[in-house]
């Protein structure tokens, strides 16, 4: 058992190892499924060298990302309805297929539609994997859990270029290893969760008793949790400023003639800080309110980018970076878990969905945006982004409340989400009080 003294590694470890079996291969197959995606990476390549144009080839991965959206709306339905296993199914061995089958198709018409298709199919088990890990994880563990699952996106995320250009070298610089290894990769995820994941979680007041017929939904649910919905509004803007250091930051490193090295140093630093120590910090954060901790990483974030607005230089990437990374690791696991535990257990599918979806509309506009103020007002872009992250933090504080346990100052909104269950195999109906189970944290915050 683990002890104040124990090492925060050990204990983490003891959180793993107690977890579910099912949490485990989840856990796994994401990393697994992370390590799976080089098609983002090399899509462009591959066409490109089947002869066609730049302009052809931009187009296929805007329509492949655009599907990717798509992709995690109908995830977060499936999710509910199908159950987290079966939506993993279809979406892994739907993906391998595709995924293959770009090798084979004759014309441009039908990789289009193929890679808007890869992009729906690929996406559909990301709801369905948060929603599963939140269902099997007790309410004190949630934060800690999604801190595991960020890892997991993480290290795979990393690994991802480097086994996709070791494959594309295998074959001799051709696209066919390649492509099939991230279908095998898919469909071997396909059957670990057939396997090993269980099939629909089906949710009772009383263990003892019969499960009650199913509730009814859809995402109109969603839109009707007004704080909700200001939750999700935060995460598209805290998503769109994020990103700005992949798409601005550079451009006005450029500008400013430095070197790009310190920009691809900070780049690296930072992947190298979250991954090292994200799990290490979530150990302490998820102690702590979910609305204290989700504002202060929309706080650092706008702190950092606002630092970058100085006279830019070495130390000024160095250090911006390192303040908004400390954001985004105290945050990111809180911000993820809030998600699957706001709403209702019928919806939570939906919830998880509808946030995934702010997430990537969020890192698809952002850069947008950004580059356009840049082209515009400069170096000044900085200011007016950390104003943006200001105004999400505004959105956080309104919106976010700890839903570990019941708040008897929601009851008369009908607009706020039941609480989350303190069991992950329980809970009581839309607007029954709960009682305060024991692995309830002691300092949530009121609401």
């Amino acid at each position: 058992m683990a002890t104040e003294t124990q090492p925060h590694a050990a204990q983490i470890w003891e959180t793993f190892r107690e977890s579910p079996f099912a949490v485990k291969v989840m856990l796994a197959g994401v990393f697994i499924n992370r390590i799976g995606g080089f098609l983002n990476i090399f899509l462009v390549l591959f066409l490109t060298a089947q002869g066609y144009s730049a302009t052809k080839a931009t187009l296929a991965l805007g329509v492949y990302g655009a599907g990717q959206v798509v992709g995690t709306f109908i995830g977060g339905v499936l999710a509910d309805r199908l159950g987290a296993r079966n939506a993993t199914v279809v979406s892994m061995a739907g993906t391998a297929v595709l995924t293959a089958s770009l090798l084979y198709l004759p014309n441009y018409a039908l990789l289009l539609a193929a890679a808007a298709l890869v992009g729906v199919v690929s996406q559909i088990y990301r709801p369905a994997s948060a929603t599963l890990l939140s269902e099997l994880t007790p309410d004190d563990r949630q934060i800690m859990m999604f801190a595991m699952y960020r890892f997991g996106l993480n290290v795979g995320s990393t690994a991802a270029p480097l086994i996709g250009y070791a494959l594309y070298h295998l074959d001799d610089q051709q696209y066919t290893l390649l492509f099939w290894g991230e279908a095998l990769i898919a469909l071997g995820y396909a059957i670990l969760a057939l396997i090993a994941l269980p099939p629909k979680v089906r949710r009772t007041v009383d263990p003892q008793a019969p499960a009650e017929p199913e509730a009814k939904g859809s995402y109109l649910d969603v839109l009707r949790d007004g704080r909700y919905v200001l939750y999700l509004i935060a995460t598209f803007i805290g998503v769109a400023v994020y990103v700005q250091y992949l798409s601005t930051l550079p451009l006005d490193v450029e500008a400013a003639g430095l070197a790009i090295f310190w920009y691809t140093f900070a780049v690296s630093l930072n992947g190298a800080i979250v991954i090292a120590f994200e799990l290490l910090v979530t150990k302490v954060s998820q102690q702590w309110p979910m609305r204290v901790t989700i504002a202060l990483a929309y706080g650092l974030i706008a702190a950092g980018v606002a630092f970058y607005a100085l006279p830019l230089s070495a130390a000024v990437i160095i250090v911006g970076t390192l303040i908004w990374t400390l954001g985004e690791i105290l945050g990111g696991p809180a911000t993820f878990a809030y998600a699957a535990m706001a709403g209702p257990p019928h919806l939570k599918g939906r919830y998880v969905g509808s946030f995934q979806v702010m997430f990537g509309v969020g890192s698809a506009v952002g850069p947008v945006l950004g580059g356009l103020l840049f082209t515009h007002i400069g170096h000044s872009v900085w200011l007016v982004v950390a104003l943006a992250e200001v105004v999400g933090l505004g959105f956080v504080l309104a919106s976010v409340r700890d839903p570990r346990r019941p708040v008897a100052a929601d009851a008369g909104d009908p607009t706020a989400p039941p609480a989350a269950a303190t069991d992950s195999a329980t809970t009581e109906p839309p607007g029954t009080a709960q009682p305060v189970s024991s692995s309830t944290p002691v300092n949530a915050e009121p609401g």
